[in-house]
């Protein structure tokens, strides 16, 4: 018999204790440690942003400069300010134009994404599947040579078919599962390093969401919340396992 899933665990509670929005930006920060996808001066996309942990990690990581921040992009607004290097955006990712980002046209050196569908049973790693496949299709018109994406996908059908496409447009590319992962979940997160645009039938820039089946369509409802591959970051980041220091007033009810 699973487990019951534990709503306040050790990580809701440290979230809470170090200002960060939900548990979910301990996941990030472990994918940091071991893969250091971010690294300062970066310019971040942020899908599926809301509350706002990750783009809180993804903030501090960056730091402040004239091309560096971090877009958010969700559905919902975020439950936090948003960082001074940081514009939040509302809007759906399968209408999103990169007219509509902030920027003006500049290339993103990271794309993240932390969205999932709202689950229901049956057929919710098929439509996970599809909002990865959209990242996909954004990262080839809004990402840099070099540069990577971090997503979240359910594992189950089409995960080792999405992980295979994934690899074809990077110079590396693996599922990764964070320490801070709850034990119930199915949720497994991409990390692909060194985008490779020139890739036969790329297109320059994103286009609308390609049509899909009804079993992998989701709704705006449904979504919650640059040729070399990247060296790790050279400034130390802030640790998924340390305490870290001169952290933000907590907010009062974090995810």
């Amino acid at each position: 018999m699973p487990r019951p899933r534990q709503l306040h665990d050790a990580y809701f509670h440290r979230a809470k204790a170090e200002g960060y929005a939900a548990r979910s930006a301990y996941k990030l920060l472990q994918i940091q440690e071991r893969f250091g996808v971010l690294r300062r001066g970066d310019r971040v996309l942020d899908l599926g942003c809301a509350p706002g942990s990750w783009t809180q990690v993804a903030s501090e990581i960056v730091g402040l400069g004239q091309r560096a921040g971090v877009v958010g992009v969700d559905l919902l607004p975020l439950s936090i300010a948003p960082p001074p290097n940081t514009t939040a955006i509302i809007a759906d990712a399968f209408a999103l134009s990169p007219e509509a980002l902030p920027g003006g046209g500049a290339p993103f050196d990271v794309v993240l994404s932390d969205m999932a569908p709202n689950t229901v049973g049956t057929g919710d790693d098929l439509r996970s599947v599809t909002l990865c496949r959209r990242v996909l299709e954004l990262a080839r018109g809004l990402l840099r040579p070099g540069g990577a994406v971090v997503m979240k996908v359910l594992e189950g059908s089409g995960y080792a078919e999405l992980l295979r496409d994934t690899a074809r447009l990077f110079a590396a590319s693996k599922g990764h599962r964070p320490d801070a992962t709850r034990q119930v979940s199915r949720e497994i997160y991409i990390v692909a390093q060194g985008f490779r645009p020139a890739v036969r039938g790329a297109p320059a820039r994103p286009g609308p969401a390609q049509q899909v089946s009804p079993a992998q369509q989701v709704s705006p409802a449904q979504q919650v919340g640059p040729d070399a591959p990247r060296e790790p970051s050279a400034p130390r980041t802030p640790s998924a396992k340390g305490k870290p220091t001169g952290r933000r007033k907590p907010p009062e009810s974090p995810a």
